[in-house]
């Protein structure tokens, strides 16, 4: 049968030539070399980071004998080697193995943040003492920081009068002594009213003068002052009281122009419209003299200081005149509301209720233009040119005007002085 077509046993396969081995021999000579080269770069790390923290050591001990730095915790010592001790090799303190993949940076990292952080350990802790401290740690006077502050305290708001002493004189202006930490300055054009011709003369040193302060401080600590701001801003006050009173001015005319003239008052330049002077067709004639006038505006802001010659006529008769008084004038004019009654240059008012205590139907039942009136006066307001009149006070019975008109007029002088003392005793009871 073996001659027979029965198969035949296969032969097995040889086996397959073996990997060659240099290659490994290779890398593993390259990973020897690897880690020789590790370990010498952490050796030398390793001692980087020990001479740095001996010398981090004695460079703190050195700050703390000095008394820079407060004495902290003791420093970790660096641990000497003991006879005898087993010696540490390589092997030992590093698993060769994981330091496979690092770099450098890895291996000085640890140390390298340790060493910032002792540093500003080290540079925070005086900073933290500082904090720590409080106010009752130092020498504070309390008393000697007010007195600073006081000492610094501007002097001389713009506006405020204030009175110094004069220190210095220069030829465009002169020193005063106000109380600041530094003098203040009046310029030459701000020494006065008009022209000063010697400055000298007219500010001898330690002469007390009072100024206006016209400029707060500068970086020098000087301020501006005037004794002229000062002079009008008092000008402007008195010329409003005088207004306020009615009063009835002198001045003297200074020049002219095509719309009247112009005058000094107080140290102001006033003006008169020619519409309000007597004479104010030859109004260049007035030049030189002096005229009696009254106000019609004061403005200090704007600086209008207006004035009337004819204003200071009917000022002047006003002043004439006083609550109580008789005068006799004639009707000028007849009103729904009563009589406009011509009194020597300035009229009077007779209202409707002030002619009888009657009724009547028509006021020129009583009265009529051109009529010569006795009145007494029981108002007067010289600012607004008014004067208020009464005849019904004259009548001896309510209504008697209607019906004895010409009585009552004669006996004028006489029902006078006993409706006086009605008035008298309306202004006590009104007080």
């Amino acid at each position: 049968m073996a001659g027979s077509g029965s198969p035949q046993p296969k032969q097995p396969k040889p086996p397959a030539a073996a990997a060659p081995r240099k290659p490994q021999l290779v890398m593993h000579i390259s990973k020897k070399e690897e880690q020789d080269r590790l370990r010498r770069e952490a050796e030398d790390a390793r001692a980087a980071a020990v001479a740095a923290e001996k010398r981090a050591l004695e460079l703190e001990q050195a700050a703390q004998a000095a008394g820079v730095v407060p004495a902290s915790g003791p420093s970790r010592p660096v641990a000497p080697s003991r006879p005898g001790s087993p010696v540490n090799t390589d092997e030992s303190r590093f698993d060769t193995a994981e330091l496979e993949g690092l770099s450098m940076a890895d291996l000085l990292g640890p140390a390298d943040q340790q060493r910032r952080a002792g540093s500003a350990s080290r540079q925070e802790s005086p900073r933290d003492e500082s904090i720590s401290r409080s106010v009752d740690d130092f020498d504070f006077d309390e008393d000697a920081f007010l007195a600073a502050l006081d000492a610094n305290e501007p002097v001389g708001t713009t506006g405020e009068v204030v009175t110094g002493t004069v220190i210095g004189l220069e030829s465009d202006g002169v020193y005063v002594d106000i109380g600041g930490k530094a003098p203040g300055f009046m310029p030459k054009s701000e020494c006065g009213l008009g022209v000063i011709t010697n400055l000298k003369e007219r500010f001898p040193k330690g002469l007390e003068v009072e100024v206006l302060v016209t400029r707060e401080q500068n970086a020098d600590g000087m301020v501006t002052i005037s004794c002229r701001a000062l002079a009008l801003r008092k000008s402007w006050d008195k010329v409003k009281e005088l207004e306020k009173q009615g009063k009835v001015v002198q001045v003297k005319i200074s020049g002219f122009n095509r719309g009247g003239v112009t005058c000094d008052l107080e140290g102001l330049r006033g003006f008169i419209p020619r519409s309000h002077l007597q004479d104010g067709e030859n109004h260049e004639a007035l030049v030189g003299k002096t005229l009696g006038v009254a106000f019609l505006e004061v403005n200090a802001d704007t600086r209008k200081l207006v004035l009337s010659e004819k204003r200071a006529a009917t000022a002047a008769r006003f002043a004439e005149l006083e609550v109580g008084q008789l005068v006799e004038g004639t009707v000028v004019a007849v009103k729904p509301y009563g009589f406009f009654v011509d009194l020597g240059g300035i009229s009077g008012l007779l209202h409707q209720s002030m002619i009888t205590g009657g009724s009547m139907r028509s006021l020129r039942e009583v009265f009529d233009q051109g009529d010569a009136v006795k009145a007494l006066i029981t108002e007067l307001d010289p600012g607004r040119g008014r004067i208020a009149l009464n005849t019904a006070l004259l009548e001896g019975q309510p209504g008697e005007l209607l019906i004895e008109k010409d009585t009552v007029m004669a006996e004028a002088a006489d029902r006078a002085n006993r409706a006086r003392n009605v008035l008298r005793q309306q202004e006590q009871s009104a007080g």
